[in-house]
C-alpha cells in the first residue's frame, strides 16, 4: 500500500521505494509459473486483494495480467475484479484496468466523516472516492463495489447515516458493511488508535441495524450478514436461488469449488484441503525464487469438514438450516455434525437463533451474530 491506516487487517507493508514492489513482483511471477505448471482446468474469475493493488503503477499491472493470460487457461468470459484505494486510483490506473479487462472494483471507502477518518488514519474526503469511481467508470469498469465499516473510534449513529447518504450518491452495485475489530496483540499499527473511543458493543449494534435499515430502504437486498445489493446485481440474484457462496474473500456467487491463491499469506481452497501462503514475504520469496509452492500451513479436510463447511455456508448465506438433511447428504449424523450444542442452546436464550428440532434459523436481530452459531459446527475453533 502507498500508506497503512491504522485499523487495517491486512497483511500489507508500506510501498516505501519502488523497488520493493519490483521485488515482490518478481516473487510473484515465479509462482505464477511454478503453480500454472501443475494445474489443469480452466480459471473462471480473478481477484487482485489487498493491500492495494494500484500500489502497483499501470503498466505493472498490466504486466501482471498479461502473466496470467500468458500461464493460466483463462476463460474469455472470465469475471476480473480488483480492490482500489480510491486514494491513489486516476485516470492512468482506470484505463489500464480496464484495458486488462478489470469489470468490478471494490473500493474501500470505510467512512466519510472527517474525524473518523482521522480518527483511523485514513484521510480521503468523499470527492476524492466519487472522483476514483467516476473514472472507472469513465474508463468501462460499470461494476462498483464499496467498503464501509461501523465500530469506529468516535463514530456515531450520526456518522452511520450520513455516511449511507454519501455513499448512495455514489450508486454502488453491492455494499460491504465490516464491523471493525480492535487486536492491537496481533496487529501493532491499531494501537495508535485511541481504544477509550471505540464504540461499545450496543453501540455497534444499533451502528448495524441502522446502515442495515438505511441501505434496505433505499432498495438494496441485504445479502447474509453484512452485504447489500442492488436487486438486478448477480450477487443477489444468487442469494433469492439459494446459490449464495461464502469464501475468503466474503459473500460471492461463483460457484468455482477451487480457489488458487497467489502471494504472501494468500489462502487456496481445494475439496479436500486449505492451504495458506507464506506471511513472511522474505520467506515467501526465497520458496517461490527457489521454484517452491510457498504454502505453509493448511488443513486437510476429511469427511466431517466436508458436512460442517456446507453447514456453515448455508447457515451464513441462506440464515438458515436443515442440520438432518446436511448430515444425511454427508453420511453422518446432526448430533455428529453439531460440535458445540450448548452454544446453541445459549444462542436461542439469547434470541439469535430460533430451533425446531434440528432446523435452525437465525433471527433478524441476530444476523450481526450468525457466526457465532456458525461456530457451533467448527470443530476446529478452541484451537484456531
Amino acid at each position: 500500500c502507498e500508506q497503512i491506516c491504522w485499523y487495517c487487517g491486512c497483511n500489507t507493508g508500506a510501498v516505501g521505494r519502488p523497488q520493493r514492489l519490483d521485488v515482490y513482483r518478481a516473487a510473484l511471477a515465479a509462482e505464477i509459473a511454478t503453480v500454472s505448471a501443475r494445474m489443469r482446468g480452466q480459471v473462471t474469475s480473478v481477484h487482485f486483494g489487498g493491500g492495494s493493488p494500484n500500489a502497483l503503477s499501470p503498466e505493472a499491472f498490466a504486466e501482471l495480467c498479461c502473466t496470467l493470460r500468458q500461464r493460466f487457461d483463462i476463460a474469455p468470459d472470465a469475471d476480473w475484479a480488483a480492490e482500489i484505494d480510491p486514494r491513489f486510483f486516476g485516470r492512468a490506473h482506470a484505463y489500464a484496468f480496464a484495458r486488462a479487462g478489470i469489470g468490478r472494483i471494490s473500493v474501500g471507502a470505510q467512512t466519510f466523516a472527517p474525524l473518523v477518518q482521522a480518527a483511523i488514519g485514513r484521510i480521503q474526503p468523499f470527492a476524492k472516492v466519487a472522483s476514483a469511481i467516476a473514472e472507472a467508470r469513465s474508463a468501462g469498469i460499470d461494476r462498483i463495489n464499496l467498503d464501509l465499516m461501523y465500530g469506529l473510534p468516535g463514530q456515531t449513529l450520526d456518522d452511520i447515516a450520513a455516511t449511507v447518504a454519501a455513499a448512495r450518491r455514489l450508486a454502488p452495485d453491492r455494499v460491504a458493511m465490516f464491523g471493525y475489530a480492535h487486536l492491537p496483540a496481533m496487529l501493532p499499527r491499531q494501537r495508535q488508535i485511541d481504544a477509550s473511543k471505540l464504540p461499545g458493543a450496543e453501540a455497534r449494534f444499533w451502528q448495524r441495524a441502522l446502515a442495515h435499515d438505511l441501505w434496505v430502504e433505499a432498495g438494496y437486498d441485504a445479502i447474509g450478514f453484512d452485504h447489500f445489493a442492488r436487486r438486478d446485481d448477480s450477487l443477489a440474484v444468487a442469494a433469492r436461488a439459494g446459490d449464495l457462496r461464502r469464501n475468503f474473500q466474503g459473500f460471492t456467487d461463483d460457484r468455482a469449488t477451487t480457489l488458487i491463491g497467489l502471494g504472501a499469506s494468500a489462502i487456496s481452497q481445494f475439496d479436500g484441503a486449505i492451504v495458506q501462503n507464506e506471511k513472511h514475504v522474505g520467506r515467501y520469496r526465497m520458496a517461490v525464487l527457489a521454484g517452491e509452492l510457498a504454502g505453509v500451513r493448511g488443513v486437510v479436510r476429511d469427511a466431517h469438514d466436508a458436512a460442517a463447511g456446507d453447514a456453515i455456508e448455508r447457515l451464513l448465506c441462506d440464515g438458515r438450516i436443515d442440520v438432518a438433511a446436511i448430515a444425511a447428504r454427508h453420511s453422518t449424523t446432526a448430533e455428529q455434525l453439531c460440535h458445540d450444542p450448548a452454544l446453541l442452546d445459549e444462542l436461542e436464550e439469547q434470541g439469535v437463533i430460533l430451533r425446531d428440532g434440528w432446523n435452525i434459523a437465525v433471527t433478524p436481530t441476530g444476523a450481526p451474530y450468525a457466526r457465532l452459531a456458525a461456530a457451533a459446527f467448527d470443530r476446529y475453533r478452541a484451537v484456531s
